[in-house]
C-alpha cells in the first residue's frame, strides 16, 4: 500500500520523465502580423531562438518562401486554405501538388468556418472530403491531418463532434494535429485525447490558455487568454510525456495572439521547453 508521501513522490517522478521534444517548430501564423514586411529578418530571428522547423500557412507561403530558403528552418507542414475543404474542393489537388513541390511532408485542414459547421451529418460529410484529400496526399507521398479548435468538442450523443469526424475518417488517410489549447477550452484534457487517438496524433500545437476562459464550444476568447507554453492552466509536462508515448512526430509552438512582440513570446515558450528535462 502506498502512503500519501510515496504517492506524491511517484507522481513527481513521473512528471520528471517528461521530455521536451528535441526538435521544436513554429506555426508561422504566430508572426503573421510582422512577417509580411520583413520575412527574412523574422525567420532569422526564429532560427536564432533555436527553432528547427516551421509550419506555414497557404496565404503567406509565396511571400516568405524565398526568405525561408535562406535559413536552416525546415518546412514540414502546410495549412492549406480552409476553403479547399468546403467551397473550393476543386483546388485541393493544386494545393497538395504545390506543397509536394516545396518539400512539405504534411498538409493540414486547418479550420472549419462557423458558417460551415454543423452536427453529425456535417462532420461525416467533412470526413468524406478529408478521405479524398488524404488519398490525394498519400499518392503525393504526404500525410493529411485535421487541426482541431474548440467547437469539435461539443457533445453529440455519447461522443463529440471530433469523435464523429475521426471515426468517419479513414485512419490510414487522415491524422490529427492536436491543438492542446483549444481542446482545453473545449473541456477535454489533451492527455486524454493523446491516449485515445495514439499514433493518429502526428502533429501538435503547443500553447497555453489562462484560467479566465470557461469551457466553451467556440473560439470567442479574449486576446489576453492566449498564453506562452509555460504559462496558463495546461500542465505541459504531462502533455509532453503523453505525446512522446503516443508517438507525436512534430511539435509547433503557436500563439494566436501575443501581448507584444510575437518573437519575444516565441522565445519565452522555447526557453520554457528547454527546462522540461
Amino acid at each position: 500500500m502506498l502512503n500519501r508521501r510515496s504517492f506524491v513522490g511517484l507522481a513527481a517522478a513521473a512528471l520528471a520523465h517528461a521530455r521536451a521534444p528535441k526538435t521544436i517548430g513554429v506555426q508561422l501564423y504566430t508572426v503573421r502580423g510582422v512577417i509580411g514586411e520583413k520575412p527574412l529578418e523574422v525567420l532569422k530571428a526564429i532560427e536564432q531562438i533555436g527553432f528547427k522547423e516551421v509550419e506555414a500557412t497557404w496565404g503567406d507561403l509565396d511571400k516568405l518562401w524565398d526568405s525561408l530558403k535562406q535559413t536552416s528552418l525546415r518546412p514540414v507542414s502546410l495549412h492549406l486554405d480552409t476553403q479547399m475543404f468546403s467551397k473550393q474542393q476543386d483546388k485541393l489537388q493544386e494545393g497538395i501538388d504545390k506543397a509536394k513541390s516545396k518539400g512539405f511532408a504534411y498538409v493540414v485542414c486547418p479550420y472549419v468556418a462557423p458558417a460551415d459547421r454543423g452536427g453529425p451529418d456535417v462532420m461525416k460529410k467533412l470526413a468524406d472530403t478529408l478521405n479524398k484529400a488524404g488519398e490525394m496526399s498519400k499518392k503525393a507521398g504526404m500525410q493529411l491531418c485535421y487541426h482541431n479548435h474548440a467547437f469539435e468538442f461539443e457533445p453529440s450523443g455519447n461522443s463529440t463532434l471530433l469523435d464523429i469526424l475521426m471515426d468517419a475518417a479513414d485512419p490510414k488517410l487522415v491524422g490529427l494535429e492536436l491543438d492542446i489549447m483549444w481542446s482545453q477550452v473545449g473541456g477535454v484534457d489533451p492527455v486524454a485525447l493523446l491516449k485515445k487517438y495514439g499514433k493518429r496524433v502526428m502533429l501538435m500545437h503547443l500553447k497555453n490558455v489562462s484560467n479566465e476562459v470557461p469551457k466553451q464550444y467556440n473560439e470567442k476568447v479574449p486576446k489576453s487568454a492566449f498564453k506562452e507554453v509555460g504559462a496558463g492552466v495546461i500542465e505541459v509536462p504531462r502533455v509532453l510525456d503523453a505525446a512522446a508515448k503516443a508517438g507525436v512526430k512534430h511539435y509547433f509552438v503557436e500563439q494566436d495572439q501575443t501581448p507584444g512582440d510575437p518573437i519575444a513570446s516565441l522565445k519565452e515558450s522555447y526557453q520554457y521547453l528547454q527546462t522540461v528535462k
